[in-house]
């Protein structure tokens, strides 16, 4: 929904099970309809759009592009972002680490980008609310980190996916003139993901990904460097996951002003909490944590455990954290007397923050948005939580209900 200032809410409906676009669209009619009846039923409503590589393939004919611009239209809905994250199956089946596959070293992941884009480019903007309304979609770090045990593979894998970008860029650039709609890659770092923390995107946008994309834009656009660098900058931004950044231990406030600092525009906040519990001393205390983070570990989703030291604050440098690429290999070592806190990947409710013996990363939530709202450095929010199929019975909620009470938390936030 369009807020103020061409700001945008919306969630995003990754949420919802389907690959193919018939029971995508079904998924839309059955929730996004009377969620806008109840939030919004006057003004126009927006779609956090998440559509799979085969959904795309279908959308994209013409016939079916038009019947979906059509229906925006007569219901007043709009989309102005897409998951672009996952490119297959994401639900009721084991996703893990796959979740990075295709990854950007691929040109399945480069055409699949820019065949969302070209959607994009056609999907209604909301009405009277800016000339040139920019869009965006976001995707992978680029690839998974534990795929790699050569340093420099990793980094041949980099190249090869800006690259990529480069390409998907040149494309945006052209959808721009041609559509008067400026859409932008938001890049989301997650942990263990070729980029997972602050100061790793900063080095990989200023120091490989926004060089290669300008000086790819200067052979193949006919521009000037400072030209190539403001259009790389403009058409690669960043997706702020506030559940990942909080699961890496980054203070909101020093994140945004690093990143602003750095010259890279953040095209996404998605607005996600993550699950965190101090250990307490004795370690032997720790029984009943082992057992509320054991109910967690489930097949579908990787859930990173990043835990604290005791020795130094987790925001001194990164000897302070120690990563665990999934909950079943982290549990081993709650006992281990030289940690202080664990965080995991854990996508779960806004409006809950305390789950028994664990705590939510809701705060992280709260000062994101009150940064946002003093000082706007986003124009789109998109609220995500996708784990409801695979959460505890006990924490289990109706989910048309869910939706609501997430947006409606957000939007109380927003105007506190």
């Amino acid at each position: 929904m369009h807020l103020s200032n061409n700001i945008h809410l919306t969630y995003c409906t990754n949420i919802h099970a389907g690959e193919s676009w018939k029971d995508i669209f079904q998924s839309l009619q059955e929730y996004v309809l009377p969620l806008k009846e109840s939030i919004a039923p006057d003004n126009a409503f927006a779609i956090g759009l998440r559509l799979p590589d085969q959904a795309s393939r279908t959308l994209i004919q013409p016939a079916e592009l038009d019947a979906f611009k059509k229906w925006l239209m007569e219901n007043n809905l709009y989309v102005f972002t897409m998951n672009g994250f996952p490119y297959g199956g994401f639900h009721r089946q084991r996703v893990k680490d796959d979740v990075h596959r295709p990854d950007w070293t691929t040109t399945e992941r480069r055409d699949y980008t820019i065949r969302l884009a070209q959607i994009l480019a056609e999907l209604p903007n909301v009405p009277d609310t800016c000339d040139k309304c920019d869009a965006g979609i976001s995707t992978s770090p680029f690839s998974y980190r534990g795929w790699y045990t050569n340093p420099s593979a990793h980094q041949d894998a980099i190249r090869k996916g800006c690259l990529h970008m480069a390409e998907v860029v040149k494309e945006l650039v052209g959808l721009s003139l041609e559509k008067g709609k400026v859409i932008h890659i938001d890049i989301e770092p997650e942990p263990d993901g070729s980029i997972d923390h602050v100061q790793d995107t900063i080095e990989l946008f200023n120091k490989t990904l926004i060089p290669i994309v300008a000086a790819y834009l200067v052979d193949n656009l006919s521009v000037k460097h400072e030209a190539a660098e403001e259009l790389a900058r403009t058409h690669i931004q960043l997706c702020y996951d506030v559940c990942h950044f909080a699961v890496m231990y980054e203070e909101p406030a020093a994140a945004v002003k690093a990143f602003k600092e750095a010259e890279i525009r953040i095209g996404k906040i998605q607005i996600s909490a993550a699950l965190k519990a101090d250990l307490p001393t004795p370690v032997e205390s720790r029984g009943p944590l082992l057992q509320a983070f054991q109910n967690l570990s489930e097949s579908t989703y990787l859930h990173q455990v990043v835990a604290r030291k005791t020795n130094l604050h987790a925001n001194e440098n990164w000897s302070a954290r120690q990563q665990y690429p999934d909950l079943s290999d982290a549990l081993p070592h709650i006992f281990d007397p030289d940690v202080a806190e664990w965080r995991t990947h854990f996508h779960v409710p806004l409006f809950i923050k305390d789950y028994g013996l664990l705590q939510s990363t809701q705060e992280d939530i709260e000062k994101v948005l009150r940064i946002q709202k003093a000082s706007p450095f986003t124009n789109h929010l998109e609220v995500e939580t996708y784990t409801w199929e695979v959460l505890p019975a006990e924490l289990k909620i109706n989910l048309k209900d869910s939706i609501e009470r997430e947006m409606k938390w957000v939007l109380h936030k927003l105007i506190e």
